[in-house]
């Protein structure tokens, strides 16, 4: 996901036709700012399931290699680095509160937060 940098808007992907040739461009849906996409952009694929928890986001291994999340200090227990990736994600139901998870920087060892 990137952010136009003029305004901050969430850049929305966009195929513009130039004659026999396509472009991929990421386009400001606010301020209308436009610049040429990377070859390698992240694909996220959706897969439904017919349960209580909605759908699951499959993410290739070459989209995992992407350094994208924010980093927060913390210090790994594996191999003592100070510096992780972190997201939170909804385990359990809704009335239960997120599960904070962190990336090693150095040894991409993934562990949670100890609550």
């Amino acid at each position: 996901m990137e952010f136009c940098s003029k305004c901050g808007t969430r850049l929305a992907p966009l195929k513009k036709r130039n004659g026999a040739k396509v472009a991929l461009l990421l386009s400001c849906l606010k301020c209308g700012y436009e610049r040429r996409a990377i070859r390698s952009m992240t694909t996220v694929s959706r897969i439904m399931h017919h349960s209580s928890q909605g759908c699951i986001a499959v993410i290739g291994k070459a989209e995992q290699k992407l350094r994208t999340l924010p980093t927060i200090r913390i210090e790994c227990p594996k191999c003592r680095n100070k510096l992780a990736y972190a997201w939170t994600v909804q385990i359990r139901g809704l009335e239960e509160s997120s599960t904070q998870f962190f990336r090693c920087t150095r040894c991409n060892y993934t562990f949670r937060e100890n609550s």
